[in-house]
């Protein structure tokens, strides 16, 4: 079952339970991987729609930061439920540990030395963690292994 599929099951299941937010959420995904293949006039592969849901949850990690600077913890909260849903259709996410495996081997083949080498480093990982790492962290560990 490819994740538009599961995507809409999830959306017909969570009509028949009454669960409001989950439904939000799930409408809202999809209603950002219909625009994109109105877009891309083409029909979405699941790498594509992995894609799109993980720019979903990093646009919500992102507005949970300003959330708290504003004491919003309403929406605090509703940003976290949102991620848990996404969460659910994205791949199992690295450790910290693993990710430090990947990046040290990157670090070996591209022979970087120092932060200008960077750019390397992160071309070798981010293929290798799409979809399962956020870019932030991979990005602060590429920074402390390479200083």
């Amino acid at each position: 079952m490819s994740l538009k599929e599961r995507l809409m099951e999830d959306m017909k299941l969570a009509m028949k339970e009454h669960d409001k937010e989950r439904l939000s959420v799930i409408r809202m995904v999809r209603a950002s991987i219909l625009k994109a293949e109105k877009d891309t006039v083409k029909t979405l592969e699941d790498a594509e729609v992995l894609d799109i849901l993980a720019k979903e949850v990093k646009m919500r990690r992102d507005s949970i930061e300003d959330f708290k600077k504003g004491n919003r913890q309403d929406l605090v909260d509703q940003a976290e439920f949102e991620i848990q849903v996404l969460m659910e259709y994205l791949p199992k996410q690295l450790s910290k540990e693993e990710l430090e495996v990947i990046i040290k081997e990157a670090i070996s083949e591209s022979g970087a030395q120092s932060m200008k080498d960077m750019g390397k480093v992160m071309a070798k990982v981010m293929p290798k963690a799409k979809g399962r790492a956020d870019g932030k962290v991979i990005n602060e560990i590429v920074k402390s292994l390479l200083n």
